[in-house]
């Protein structure tokens, strides 16, 4: 039945364009691979969607999902800050370590799989988030470089700089953070405040063009912040 084979079918999709994603960082085409994050993340949405419109779902399915996440939010954002930390400002006392510090951009991808893999075992994110979504992640690193490219690369900016920030993402991933959800219950103002409220800063954010989805998920992060610190 070919059915069944369609929400796999959009998970292969997802993957090629982690792997497309990938490639184009490697060679410093910053915008390719944010077009491939973002064409995989839509891959990524409508997947699991179809499979349960169709009733198709599948354990080979759930382990697909994983395996292409892992390459579209999890190697490729790491590919673009690797190209990235070839071309950051290196203050003379970092120059010894130039060759070696491009790698450390992979804690990237190694935190992804880790957040993958929490989030298919824990039971508590089935309506909200506990910390950073992958594709929240590989969205910011890709739209931040393409949009802020000519500050990364001057000298207001180092690879200290760079690194730190890197680390902090991967933290995200992993952190006992919660995230709200992004669903809505129904159109109300009542059910969905937060969710209105997000809507309207992204607004907020557009004219910051390339720039606009990394500061979205700035957005999305501090604004969960002071939801969870309002209910503790």
């Amino acid at each position: 039945m070919i059915r069944k084979h369609i929400p796999n079918s959009l998970t292969c999709c997802n993957l090629m364009c982690g792997c497309m994603a990938t490639g184009a960082a490697f060679y410093g085409n910053y915008r390719w691979a944010l077009m491939m994050i973002v064409i995989g993340a839509v891959f990524d949405f409508f997947d699991g969607m179809v499979a349960r419109l169709l009733g198709v779902s599948s354990s080979i399915g759930k382990e697909l999902d994983s395996l292409a996440d892992v390459v579209t939010f999890g190697v490729a954002p790491s590919a673009i800050v690797f190209y990235l930390f070839h071309e950051v400002h290196y203050p003379e006392m970092f120059m010894p370590i130039y060759k070696f510090m491009p790698y450390t951009a992979f804690l990237m991808a190694a935190f992804s799989g880790l957040r993958l893999a929490k989030f298919n075992l824990d039971t508590r994110q089935t309506t909200s988030f506990i910390g950073l979504p992958t594709p929240a992640n590989a969205l910011f690193w890709s739209s931040l470089v393409v949009g802020q490219h000519a500050f990364l690369v001057s000298l207001k900016f180092n690879v200290v700089f760079l690194f730190l920030f890197m680390f902090l993402s991967c933290l995200l991933l992993v952190a006992e953070i919660p995230l709200f959800s992004l669903k809505f219950k129904d159109l109300s103002w009542s059910h969905n405040r937060i969710q209105y409220i997000f809507l309207l800063g992204c607004l907020c954010c557009l004219p910051l063009g390339f720039s606009a989805l990394s500061a979205m998920i700035v957005w999305y992060v501090l604004l969960s912040l002071v939801v969870s610190a309002k209910k503790s």
